[in-house]
């Protein structure tokens, strides 16, 4: 938040002026921030909640639609190549969605996802099933078909959203899964029927078959009864937005709550801010900026005196602190969402520009602030924000707690069939509609990885990771590469095994799996 003479007087008048809306508001953070659901459940029967996530015991699950309105279409399983991770019950656009479970609401609305593709839009609830994380998912609601926030409380039979018909989804229906572990956490999806038997006894022989297409391949490599789940940001609102382990471990944990704070300031945002702020150094060592801006989140003196506060318990609010830095980076952030409200532009964008410039510099000149230091402290962070999500925010590829590379593979497949465009793609998904090669092997890796391991942007580059071996050697998830030139490859794909590669190959072709090329060599970056 570094800034010019000029610029911090614009700054401190502006925070002066600003007024904290209803949704930056939240209680203080407990002296010690646990990560919820850290312990793993034992053999012994211990729970897997701790006594700080605030989630009770749910009482019994129920249908998640009222008897008689729906028809069971589809069951879990293997469907097309891929693995459908839930049941499909189909009944006209506008039926109720009830919340099957007890439960905080942690996920309304985007699945993250392009419109027609995927869930589009969802609801996720975590709930406490006698001791064990579990959470319900509820698919392929309109955007206005959904009537809950993320971190309200529901109870089991609350109606929460109405079928609809977005997403990949060949009629009006809601997709059901259950999950142990929690869903944003990489948890175990487990045939819903398994715990709710009625499921299969809804609607009756003639009604017409909807079900959702390509929809979600995540792997089961751990026993549905005991989830090896690292269940971080359980029950949060925004708490499982940020990727396990991309940042350093003392600001994770302070991180997931931040991302609660408000919906529209999410904790890889945070993150990407941080990074550019201080790169996460912090404590009374930290370096101060050369206008005396502070700590991780950089605070001017003039700003942390009106937003700094103390949410470590510590009994006093230190702008060295992890926690009392991120926290009010939040809520500050929150408020400046709401100040640049009615300028012309992205909301996030202009808040970014009213963090590093002030909140007077945006209005003053009805948009981002013409200064190269702003422009490029927003470009940065708006680009690096990517790096920080957690893939199983979104609503298509789960990646498990195994490490293992043929994952990449999975997460690859899920887009066959999407064009190639050029320069589309990258570590979020598809960009401009499609992917290039490159761009394909970006996400699928930061995929399957959980986040962890981000490539460069073109397969020269992406060249340079990891190491390289024999071609013959290749197992699925490695990358190969070809069309070689002065600069190196010009095209990369994934390993599929025998023999074959998903890639996205060039301009007017799509995303699809062949036989590698001759001359290709392998590199193995996981």
């Amino acid at each position: 938040m570094s800034i010019g003479g000029a610029r911090k007087a614009l700054l401190l008048a502006g925070a002066a002026a600003i007024v904290l809306g209803t949704a930056a508001c939240a209680t203080r953070a407990p002296v010690i921030p646990r990560d919820p659901c850290r312990n793993i459940p034992t053999d012994t029967g211990s729970s897997s909640i701790p006594r700080d996530l605030g989630l009770t015991v749910s009482g019994p699950i129920r249908l998640p639609v009222r008897p008689g309105t729906t028809t069971y279409t589809s069951g879990f399983g293997e469907r097309w190549g891929a693995q459908h991770q839930g049941d499909d019950l189909a009944g006209p656009v506008g039926i109720p969605i009830l919340a099957a479970l007890d439960g905080i609401v942690v996920a309304a609305g985007s699945s993250g996802e392009p419109p027609g593709v995927g869930f589009e839009n969802w609801v996720i609830i975590d709930s406490n099933v006698d001791g064990t994380p579990v959470s319900t998912v509820y698919g392929h609601m309109f955007s206005d078909g959904i009537h809950v926030k993320p971190g309200q409380r529901v109870a089991a039979g609350d109606h929460i959203a109405d079928i609809g018909n977005a997403g990949s989804s060949t009629g009006p229906h809601l997709h059901f899964e259950y999950w142990q572990g929690g869903r944003l956490q990489g948890g175990t999806a487990i045939d819903p029927v398994s715990v709710l038997p009625e499921i299969e006894q809804q609607g009756s022989a003639g009604t017409p078959v909807f079900i959702d297409v390509n929809q979600g391949s995540g792997v089961q490599l751990v026993s549905a009864s005991r989830s090896t789940a690292d269940c971080s940001g359980f029950g949060m609102a925004g708490g499982g937005e940020l990727a396990f382990g991309i940042v350093p471990a003392e600001f994770e944990p302070w991180l997931r709550r931040a991302g609660g704070v408000c919906p529209e300031i999410d904790s890889p945002l945070l993150a990407a801010q941080l990074q550019q702020e201080n790169n996460f150094r912090h404590g009374p060592n930290a370096p101060v900026s050369p206008s005396g801006a502070l700590g991780p989140a950089q605070f001017m003196p003039g700003t942390w005196g009106t937003w700094g506060k103390d949410y470590d318990g510590d009994g006093k609010a230190d702008p060295n602190s992890i926690g009392d830095a991120v926290m009010s980076q939040a809520h500050f952030m929150c408020a400046l969402y709401q100040d640049v409200s009615g300028i012309p532009g992205d909301r996030v964008a202009l808040t970014l520009a009213a963090y590093n410039a002030g909140p007077g510099a945006v209005q003053l000149h009805r948009g981002v602030p013409p200064y190269a230091e702003t422009q490029n402290y927003v470009a940065k962070i708006t680009a690096a924000r990517a790096t920080f999500i957690n893939p199983n925010s979104r609503g298509r590829f789960v990646p498990n707690a195994s490490g293992d590379s043929s994952q990449v593979v999975m997460a690859a497949r899920e887009y066959l069939g999407t064009p190639y465009v050029w320069g589309g793609g990258g570590t979020s998904g598809p960009s401009g509609g499609g992917f290039d090669c490159s761009g394909l092997t970006s996400f699928a890796v930061h995929a399957a990885s959980a986040g962890k391991v981000s490539l460069p942007r073109t397969s020269e580059q992406q060249w340079g990771v990891g190491v390289e071996i024999p071609i013959d050697q290749a197992r699925p998830g490695d990358l190969v590469f070809g069309s070689w030139g002065p600069n190196g490859p010009g095209h990369v794909g994934i390993y599929a095994g025998n023999g074959q590669m998903v890639h996205a190959p060039t301009t007017g072709d799509v995303v699809k799996e062949a036989p590698i090329q001759s001359g290709m060599k392998a590199r193995r970056v996981m």
